[in-house]
């Protein structure tokens, strides 16, 4: 779904998804309904859907600050390790570094282009914004001018900037933290590494658990919203799924002139072979049970077994090409609908922990990597994570687009690695 897709066996994340999109309709409905009651009921059962609606948020809220912690010292760690592995292994480790940079970058620029061009009707907004007013918005503070914002980037005390949320900081900590693990002795590495990987798994149980009851959180901050703005909330909605979906289809399409350009694949071999995987990635939303079709692909195409066998692994496990791009364009889509104008040094330290939380993404189920990914874009950003809680009910669709991108980036990113080889080999 976000930077990691669910993995194969999603029946239970696919019925929890559509009990929370169905949730979310009831919830809208019967909010826009809610004028006809009087105006005392009203008023408890907004008062009734605010508490809920906040206790779930607040349940949600608790994990991330830990869990992007725990993620990211494992997830790097673990990627490090592996690029020092084999040449192959660290070829494939760079490029996904890389493209995920430029992923992140092109999705802060795309979705401030697309909301310019493409904006919400000004009416809709300002009932938007009236009505997200009734859910907590406690956001960050701003962000220092350019001197002191680079100043700040290093934290003088990690343990301050976790329990501030300062969020760039602590991910600066963090990578740090993770990348000289690789330095110490192996057993003292996998002993630390071991130990923030239970952290995370923890953790994840207690997202699990909270995920659990997501139709009734859903369903709460549903009613309050639906019941300030009316049929507006619906209109919102729709336009934030068509514009993070556009974005998720340009980061495919930038996928075949990269494997034809820097891969030397043959445009036409490229997209027939890929027909299969994209079908798999359509009817699945996983990467993962996409990878015996990105295989038989890949060895169509001419790419050599020794390669993809190990490019294509190492990318279905740590590779999200379109998670940077279309989980920094979401926090940045929150600041539109609130009407909110994030400062320049917060824009650049969203697109920063938008391609920093993406290196060394492990695979999380679908609900807990959009609440674990996007989050700390949003704190970055200055915006409020409550409205995750109503946008991640409507993630299925663009959810459809990440994967399929993820799936042609992978087989792009093996053809590179593959040519590079190649290049090498004849040198």
């Amino acid at each position: 779904m976000t930077a990691a897709e669910s993995k194969p066996d999603k029946g239970g994340g696919n019925f929890r998804a559509y009990y929370a999109l169905g949730a979310l309709i009831v919830g809208l409905v019967a909010g826009m309904m809610a004028g006809d009651m009087g105006q005392g009921a009203r008023d408890n059962a907004l008062g009734v859907a605010s508490f809920v609606g906040t206790l779930w948020l607040n349940a949600l809220k608790m994990t991330v600050i830990p869990l992007v912690v725990a993620l990211l010292v494992v997830g790097i760690a673990k990627s490090a390790e592996a690029a020092q592995t084999g040449r192959i292994a660290g070829r494939s480790v760079l490029w996904i570094v890389i493209i995920c940079t430029a992923s992140s970058v092109f999705g802060a620029l795309a979705v401030v282009g697309l909301t310019e061009a493409f904006p919400l009707a000004r009416g809709t907004a300002a009932l938007l914004q009236q009505a997200l007013s009734h859910v907590e918005q406690q956001t960050s503070g701003p962000l220092p001018g350019a001197a002191e914002f680079f100043k700040g980037i290093v934290p003088p005390n990690a343990i301050a900037a976790a329990s501030n949320g300062d969020i760039l900081p602590l991910t600066v900590f963090s990578v740090v933290f993770a990348l000289a693990l690789t330095r110490i002795a192996a057993a003292g590495r996998k002993a630390v590494v071991d130990f923030f990987d239970a952290i995370a798994e923890a953790l994840l149980v207690v997202i699990a658990w909270v995920l659990a009851i997501a139709p009734l959180g859903v369903l709460a901050l549903a009613f309050t919203v639906g019941s300030a703005a009316g049929g507006a909330a619906f209109a919102g909605l729709g336009h934030y799924v068509v514009i993070i979906s556009v974005i998720g289809i340009l980061v495919t399409i930038a996928a075949y002139p990269l494997a034809a350009v820097a891969g030397k694949v043959g445009m036409g071999s490229f997209t027939r072979g890929l027909i299969a995987p994209q079908a798999v990635a359509i009817s699945t939303r996983s990467s993962l049970a996409s990878l015996p079709a990105m295989l038989d692909a890949s060895r169509g195409m001419g790419i050599r077994e020794e390669v993809s066998d190990v490019t294509l692994p190492i990318a279905v496990a740590l590779f999200r090409a379109t998670g940077p791009a279309m989980n920094t364009a979401v926090a940045f889509y929150v600041a539109h609908w609130l009407g909110l104008q994030p400062t320049l040094a917060q824009m650049i330290a969203a697109t920063a922990v938008g391609a920093v939380m993406s290196y060394g993404a492990v695979s999380l189920p679908g609900e807990v990597s959009y609440i674990s990914s996007i989050a700390p874009i949003a704190l970055a950003l200055g915006v409020p994570i409550a409205p995750l809680g109503l946008l991640v009910a409507v993630e299925m669709v663009p959810d459809i687009f990440r994967t399929v991108g993820n799936v042609t980036h992978d087989v792009a990113l093996t053809s590179i690695v593959d040519r590079e080889r190649q290049s090498r080999a004849e040198s």
